[in-house]
């Protein structure tokens, strides 16, 4: 492995984000954390800070950072790119619940697109041609087990990330022969505070830990590079549709 590879990690704040941006950096890569909220960047990095060994140089580089502003995502992919000179890994987290089909607004359902959807997409335009002339690079799509499934009351959430689904499958088609490898991860319920303001069934302990979507990626990274993997789907023992 390239020593200390770069990882850009969107949405890295709380949750799912701030398991993989430890994980990663515990795992030697240079992570780039990004999310709205400085607070929590900078809690997630005291906690890399915490484990790092004395003398490693992997203490995180903070964006706050509105991921739905495609002028802001372009700047500060050019800015990351022009200080180490490569990205190796692009985790696209960022994400957004709103409860509801078509009786959501419309203002709602393109926060949802904006937020699940094309935050994503502005990220993939940006980071895709620095892999291309790598040659090497590997993306994990935050996508949902509602990307897969059609559930009750959350219509707009689904379409979102069906499409960040369907994006994925495309680009790993497209980008796999050029040494690239691109999986939509595609989790049920996660111990997050996004679970809980989607009104989950589910208890704490019955739900996927943040920590088994790091595992999860840290094992595809781990995988031969002639494997492509286009999704993956991560259910609870005790909610299997």
């Amino acid at each position: 492995m390239i020593k200390n590879p770069v990882a850009v990690i969107t949405g890295a704040g709380r949750g799912i984000g701030r398991s993989i941006s430890i994980g990663l950096a515990q795992d030697g890569y240079k992570t780039v954390l990004i999310s709205r909220t400085k607070k929590e960047l900078e809690t997630v990095t005291e906690e890399i800070r915490s484990i790092l060994n004395p003398g490693q140089d992997l203490l995180p580089l903070v964006t706050p950072l509105d991921v739905t502003e495609p002028e802001c995502v372009n700047d500060l992919v050019s800015t990351v790119y022009k200080k180490f000179g490569r990205i190796d890994v692009l985790v696209n987290n960022a994400g957004l619940w709103i409860s509801g089909s078509v009786n959501i607004t419309i203002e709602e359902f393109n926060q949802l697109l904006d937020s699940n959807l094309k935050s994503a997409f502005y990220f993939l335009k940006e980071i895709i041609p620095i892999m291309e002339r790598q040659e090497k690079g590997y993306i994990f799509n935050i996508s949902s087990r509602a990307g897969k499934i059609g559930f009750m009351d959350s219509g707009g959430y689904s379409a979102a990330k069906f499409a960040l689904r369907g994006l994925s499958e495309s680009l790993c088609r497209e980008l796999s022969p050029k040494g690239i490898k691109v999986t939509a991860i595609c989790p049920g319920w996660v111990d997050t505070t996004m679970a809980q303001e989607a009104d989950t069934p589910l208890s704490n302990e019955e739900m996927i830990h943040p920590d088994d979507i790091m595992k999860t990626i840290r094992w595809l990274l781990d995988l031969s590079p002639v494997v492509a993997i286009k999704d993956v789907l991560i259910e609870c023992r005790n909610n299997i549709a």
